[in-house]
């Protein structure tokens, strides 16, 4: 990972348009070729981004050009560098899900029928170079479907599916591959986000999970 310290301002140029005006920030550059602009607040989410696959050229040194795939460009014009590093961070072990999260990976994978009729599962923690995908299964075409389990569904959880997906639809065997966000809550910005990618949400009932009825009183 490099990272880059700068008084910069940034121009976006895509389907829309957008300009950041000069100030200091933080640049990130990933080993996956990601390249995301930071400011110090926000939190961990950036002021703009580039998701891979995508090509960083740094022209005359003052001026940086990312592309991706579509022709969008993110052009980032360097006026004082204050810091310029870049570390080795390895292979790293991913998330380490707490015990609703494992449970209801393994309670779907056994009741895989629930994402919906015909569904077939191929592994649980389907391995990839940046981290395993919860289930990998089929649905009832035989399309391949990576799904992303999570207790409450937000829009990291979307961006880690779609990092999955741009990775398994590389693999000729595998592709196309669908996405599928399955939660027990879903937050409104992570469906829109995750519909406007095209990945399907679904809402996990763990009591039904489960096999517990609901302990609310019923007329029928």
């Amino acid at each position: 990972m490099r990272l880059v310290i700068a008084r910069c301002s940034v121009d976006y140029a895509g389907r829309l348009s957008a300009h950041l005006p000069s100030a200091p920030r933080l640049i990130l550059v990933k080993a996956d070729g990601s390249v995301s602009i930071h400011a110090d607040d926000r939190a961990y989410k950036p002021l703009n981004w580039m998701s891979p696959p995508c090509t960083l050229k740094e022209g005359d040194g003052s001026v940086w050009t990312v592309e991706n795939k579509g022709g969008e460009k993110l052009i980032i014009t360097l006026e004082e560098v204050m810091h310029d590093s870049a570390h080795e961070l390895g292979v790293d072990p991913g998330l380490i899900k707490d015990g609703v999260e494992a449970h209801l990976q393994e309670l779907l994978a056994d009741r895989i029928e629930t994402l919906g009729e015909g569904y077939s599962l191929i592994r649980r923690e389907y391995p990839t170079a940046i981290g395993p995908v919860d289930i990998l299964c089929r649905d009832a075409d035989g399309a391949t479907v990576a799904v992303e389990i999570k207790r409450r569904g937000e829009i990291d959880g979307v961006e880690q599916l779609t990092r999955y997906l741009e990775l398994l639809n590389r693999d000729p065997h595998l592709a196309p591959v669908k996405g599928v966000f399955a939660a027990q809550e879903i937050k409104p910005q992570a469906r829109v986000l995750a519909t406007d990618r095209g990945i399907g949400c679904v809402v996990l009932d763990y009591n039904a999970l489960r096999g517990i009825e609901d302990d609310k009183l019923r007329l029928f």
